[in-house]
């Protein structure tokens, strides 16, 4: 019996799909060039408070290491000597507590204002944010507003052209280079470190200057808003810290759409029209290139720019105010007055965050006030346990390690207690210099056969001379079988 053939195959050629609108899909590369950002300038109530900020902070950051205190920098935390200098404070490694409190106080701090108004410190006071528009000064002030830089950068290589952007690297990176000085001086003390740099000293400190230049010059010259976008966690789980209470910039759509250009006195309510003339100047103001009428998204810095030059179109057209402006989901939604969402602040979440932010600054600022200037550690010899010496007397040694956290030299006096005949057989007082640390050798006698054999707990009394800093540290005295 005969089997069926098998059926012939077909082939069938494979051609390339065009991934163009026209496609039946969108193919999504994992990475798209970012287009340059070329933002308009504005002014308005916050790019003033904006510019405020920008002068408020580099005021601190560029100023506070230069001023003194006493005969030392009035802020400078000296990685080498393991001592923090602020104000009048002297911090040492065990007060690291302190360090944790002020990072869980800005952590808190963070939240709450998030909640209360969105990204202000985005918006405001992020470094990010007040380098990069320095540096969009600059370059405004050096290529020309918006109009004029598109043209510069669209034209063919001039001289002018290579003159400007010359002219605008020479200036940024000297910016930078500055920036890179200052918080270096935060970490060496500023006068030294500009001695050492101009006279080529100093490797690592050069290296450090060098580094954190090129970041100022990268991150605020160049990457700007890809930073807020693809680098900075933040914008990724603010979300979970807004609620429809969180005051926030929005576009009113109900007031707005229909979009369009018109006409200034014509009445285009009748012909359809929303407030919004379309002329997209919150797009081209917006230092990270989004358009707030599409709604809310994670790119948004809050930073008003938008709002200020939304008003600045209205006034011109003889509208209302505030079709962008700084409110909540509920307040567009319900066509909420001002101050019925202000009555909305004080919710149960911002409440709880305000008052265990105040509750973790005022024990930090008590434990600040009440902190002993002293700071005392105990060691053991382990290379003598314990031995018999002159005299029929049982002596143990220990290392002290005593940390005076004052700007004056001090005398301590040290003693002992906890076993019967207990003495201190070694220099009893020592002096430390100012914010100074000294371990000190101290041998400590009893009687032999005064104390049975075993592990006996003592206390060290180390006792400031003429002053009420005192510190108590335990220890053991070791009697052999």
């Amino acid at each position: 019996m005969s089997t069926p053939s098998e059926p012939a195959r077909k082939v069938i050629p494979i051609t390339p799909v065009a991934a163009d609108a026209s496609s039946a899909g969108e193919i999504i590369s994992l990475y798209e060039a970012q287009k340059k950002i070329y933002p308009r300038s504005i002014s308005g109530l916050f790019a003033r408070w904006r510019w405020g900020m920008v002068l408020l902070t580099q005021l601190v950051f560029y100023g506070l290491p230069w001023f003194e205190w006493g005969q030392r920098q009035m802020v400078l935390f000296d990685l080498g000597a393991r001592r923090f200098y602020i104000f009048g404070l002297v911090l040492y490694p065990q007060d690291f507590i302190y360090l944790t409190g002020l990072l869980i106080i800005s952590a808190l701090s963070l939240f709450l204002f998030t909640a209360v108004a969105g990204r202000l410190w985005c918006g405001f006071a992020c470094p990010q944010t007040v380098y990069t528009e320095m540096f969009m000064w600059i370059e405004h002030k050096i290529e020309g507003d918006r109009s004029a830089r598109l043209r510069l950068d669209n034209g063919p290589w001039t001289f002018e052209k290579i003159r400007k952007k010359f002219l605008k690297q020479v200036v940024w990176i000297t910016v930078a280079l500055w920036t890179g000085f200052t918080f270096v001086g935060y970490f060496v003390p500023i006068r030294e470190l500009g001695s050492e740099l101009l006279a080529f000293e100093g490797g690592w400190q050069i290296f450090w200057v060098l580094f954190y230049g090129f970041a100022t010059y990268g991150n605020a010259g160049f990457m700007r808003e890809q930073v807020c976008k693809y680098m900075c966690p933040y914008a990724r789980f603010q979300s979970a810290m807004f609620d429809k209470d969180t005051l926030i910039v929005t576009y009113d759509p109900e007031r707005g759409e229909q979009r369009g250009p018109r006409k200034k006195n014509i009445d285009y309510k009748a012909q359809g029209l929303g407030d919004c003339i379309d002329c997209s100047l919150c797009v081209q103001v917006c230092p990270v290139g989004i358009d707030i009428r599409k709604g809310l998204q994670y790119e948004c810095i809050g930073c008003g720019l938008c709002v200020d030059a939304c008003n600045t179109v209205m006034d011109k057209m003889q509208y209302p105010r505030g079709l962008i402006r700084y409110s909540t989901q509920n307040g567009v939604a319900k066509r909420w007055t001002q101050s019925q969402m202000l009555r909305r602040v004080l919710r149960p979440r911002v409440l709880i965050y305000t008052a265990v932010l105040v509750a973790l600054c005022v024990a930090m600022l008590a434990s600040l006030v009440v902190r002993t200037p002293l700071k005392v550690d105990v060691v053991r010899d382990r290379a003598a346990l314990s031995r018999i010496v002159a005299g029929g007397k049982l002596e143990n040694i220990y290392r002290l390690q005593i940390m005076n956290a004052t700007e004056g030299a001090q005398r301590y006096r040290i003693s002992a207690r906890g076993l019967e005949g207990l003495e201190v057989a070694s220099e009893a007082e020592v002096d430390i210099g100012a914010a100074e640390s000294r371990w000190v050798a101290v041998r400590l006698q009893i009687p032999y056969g005064s104390a049975k054999s075993g592990s006996h707990a003592v206390q060290f009394d180390v006792q400031a001379v003429g002053a009420a800093a005192h510190v108590t540290e335990k220890s053991v005295f070791l009697v052999p079988r």
